[in-house]
């Protein structure tokens, strides 16, 4: 059993990550729209992981013998669809997410549920990477996005995303 402010948190998360999931989704179909293949592929790669995160998180709270609840998911909210801009909302969002996740490692720890904050160990790992990754992906982009030839190599490069 977990405690129920953390089960919450957690089933609160879950729904957070399919939520990253169709934000994703619809950063991959605006670069598809724009003929960015290798933006909309790496968006694709993104979005399953998102769904992987949730599908980790979903299996945590049913094998602590917890139920899970599905919430609608919101439209995804794209503030613009400027290339640059997309990238920047990309990191913004990955900053929110480590925010959540932060909020519910700040309460297992309050509340003494170790096991819980072992298992987000990883999560905390994770978002170190999807940040410095989004990061990384937005200074590329101002350094050789605005040119046709950087745009392009920038756009293969994220096509080879494994």
């Amino acid at each position: 059993m977990l405690n129920k402010k953390v089960h919450e948190l957690l089933n609160s998360q879950i729904n957070a990550e399919i939520y990253s999931a169709y934000l994703y989704l619809d950063f991959a179909n605006i670069f598809a729209s724009k003929g960015l293949k290798g933006f909309a592929h790496y968006y694709n790669l993104q979005a399953k992981e998102e769904l992987e995160h949730a599908e980790k998180m979903r299996d945590y709270v049913l094998s602590n013998g917890e139920k899970v609840s599905l919430e609608a998911i919101n439209k995804p909210q794209v503030k613009s669809e400027d290339n640059l801009e997309i990238l920047k909302q990309a990191l913004e969002h990955e900053e929110y997410v480590s925010s959540l996740i932060n909020n519910i490692y700040s309460a297992s720890l309050e509340v003494k549920e170790y096991k819980t904050v072992e298992f987000l160990n990883w999560f905390v790992k994770e978002q170190v990477e999807e940040e410095d990754n989004a990061n990384s992906l937005v200074e590329e982009y101002k350094l050789f996005g605005s040119s046709i030839e950087g745009l392009y190599k920038l756009n293969a490069q994220l096509a080879n995303r494994k």
